[in-house]
């Protein structure tokens, strides 16, 4: 287990260059997958509030973040066919998907900064009851930020759309999470999410893909269609599941993504969104120089 260290190179502009390298890697991934717009900039913000709750000090919050932004980069070396899969994974699938945490640990073995997110790409589907993988690790063996991440992650699965299952209502999920807490999740770090979130803090998150940027839905697959802040009515956009194509009107002082009744052309999957990764960037990397 690598232990956790913010001490990363001086030069700051080899910092956001070697930063921005692996941020560009995860967007590929969640690009990937059609049903998990948004879900990296979610897990992270919701990191980031449970760390501040939990008293950690900022350059730690931040690194936390910058790590729940990076926890899927191992999804990289999972098959399309089974990450872009519209239904449930059978037992062959799952264990595939089960890969994910020991590829990411290999794709950042030789990265300069694997050391400040390598815990949390590697140990968060380890669960407090040691039938999580893919070491079954149990209780404090767990470094603690993956424990945190991996309450994070589970969330925004349970509260997000799939096109065999509508998303949970916050307060469902926390129900979940406080159940379960002590054996898929760590106790103390769990009861203070649960705490934040009856509390309203994570309802500009939930179902968004940016700071008040809520998902576009698709009439077919459900909210998976993101917009960026440069987004402009008369834009389009693609379901990136079902590939029909989009256009964004105003409504109700926002943008409404409508059915055009064509298939998409040349959008195919997203762009990374530059404006979103230049903020993070300019939020994570200071705090961890």
């Amino acid at each position: 287990m690598m232990e956790s260290t913010t001490t990363i190179p001086h030069d700051g502009l080899v910092q956001t260059g070697l930063l921005r390298s692996l941020m560009l890697m995860a967007w590929i991934v969640e690009a990937r997958d059609p049903y998990t717009g948004g879900h990296l900039w979610r897990v992270a913000r919701m990191a980031e509030a449970l760390g501040r709750a939990s008293g950690l000090a900022e350059e730690e919050v931040r690194r936390i973040a910058l790590a729940g932004f990076l926890h899927d980069i191992g999804k990289i070396g999972v098959p399309d066919a089974i990450l872009r899969k519209p239904g449930k994974l059978d037992d062959d699938e799952y264990a595939v998907i089960k890969t994910h945490p020991s590829i990411g640990q290999r794709i950042l073995a030789q990265h300069p900064l694997a050391h400040l997110v390598m815990d949390v790409v590697l140990c968060h589907h380890e669960t407090p009851d040691g039938r999580g993988y893919p070491m079954a690790l149990a209780a404090n063996d767990i470094p603690m930020d993956a424990r945190l991440i991996g309450i994070c992650d589970a969330f925004d699965a349970m509260t997000s759309t799939r096109p065999y299952r509508k998303g949970m209502a916050i307060g469902g999920a926390l129900d979940i999470i406080e159940k379960a807490a002590g054996r898929q999740f760590d106790a103390a770090l769990a009861m203070r999410f649960v705490a934040l979130g009856r509390d309203g803090a994570f309802d500009h998150i939930v179902g968004h893909s940016e700071e008040g940027i809520p998902l576009g839905a698709c009439a077919s697959c459900g909210p998976v269609i993101q917009r960026y802040k440069s987004t402009q009515a008369g834009d389009h956009a693609d379901c990136p599941a079902c590939n029909a194509r989009y256009q964004w009107h105003p409504s109700g002082g926002g943008l409404k993504a409508v059915a055009t009744g064509k298939m998409h052309g040349s959008l195919g999957m997203p762009l990374p969104d530059t404006s979103l990764l230049n903020t993070l960037l300019s939020e994570w990397a200071p705090q961890l120089a």
